[in-house]
């Protein structure tokens, strides 16, 4: 008789989304903070992957080391670094044009990238510095035949008080007044497992993706062959869950996976 949770034990990477699983705002779960630790006693490799392009990875660093994570920096992706990897690989040179925090733009410029108000490019994120101006101009540049691209689909982002308008809704109004739809980044999109496989050298048959979104999370497993864990710790419900969207495994918190942990050979 199969083990149902054996696809689930063979996992030797193990890719966390950040908010609403392993932490909701500045609220860490303890219990992520142990499944880290005894992942990595355990031979496991973690990388911490968030869509949340707002912040750049050497913020997430020093969060996540102040929550108490074991953390390298080198083991943080972001949708932002997705995004600028294509950049690089199919605009080389070209100068962009970005909706998006003063984070995003110093990690854009870490990739070489420019930006510029006269660009043929528009990336649009989850931006919490977001202006009129900001929307008009990207609005301007769409209509005149710019590339729209954007780092993540999310609708909203959880906080502690509830939820807030994130890259997708941003996204939205940009579309409404242009008729224009970006290409989108992040979970749940091949650039991103392909990126994950490259930088971990861990094939999708023994990664595991952790998240509380079925949409981006879920999704980014179901679509690449990856073994997905949905924890309802986060945006989704399990009454949300049904056979177009279901993850491989439903848990109450990531600290339920500790149990499942086995030393790799």
């Amino acid at each position: 008789m199969t083990d149902q949770y054996e696809k689930l034990k063979k996992a030797r990477l193990f890719v966390l989304d950040m908010d609403g699983t392993i932490y909701l705002g500045d609220k860490v779960f303890p219990q992520a903070v142990e499944f880290v630790s005894k992942a990595k006693a355990t031979g496991k490799k973690i990388i911490y992957f968030t869509n949340n392009a707002s912040k750049n990875p050497v913020i997430y660093y020093e969060k996540l080391k102040k929550m108490g994570f074991a953390v390298e920096r080198n083991e943080i992706i972001t949708s932002g670094d997705v995004t600028a990897r294509y950049l690089n690989k199919y605009h080389p040179g070209e100068p962009v044009y970005l909706v998006g925090t003063p984070a995003l733009e110093e990690s854009f410029a870490a990739y070489g990238i420019k930006l510029s108000d006269q660009a043929n490019i528009v990336v649009s994120s989850f931006d919490t510095t977001l202006t009129y101006e900001k929307l008009v101009t990207a609005c301007h540049l769409i209509r005149n035949g710019a590339i729209f691209y954007s780092t993540h689909p999310d609708f909203n982002c959880p906080t502690e008080d509830g939820f807030i308008p994130d890259s997708g809704s941003i996204c939205a109004l940009i579309t409404a007044s242009t008729g224009k739809t970006p290409k989108y980044f992040g979970k749940p999109y091949k650039e991103t497992a392909e990126m994950i496989s490259q930088f971990s050298g861990i094939p999708f048959e023994n990664t595991c993706v952790v998240g509380d979104r079925l949409y981006t999370d879920i999704a980014l497993g179901r679509n690449n062959g990856i073994t997905s864990v949905l924890v309802l710790t986060g945006e989704t419900k399990r009454e949300d869950v049904n056979e177009q969207n279901a993850p491989d495994y439903i848990f109450g918190d990531i600290g339920e996976i500790v149990r499942f942990l086995q030393l790799d050979c």
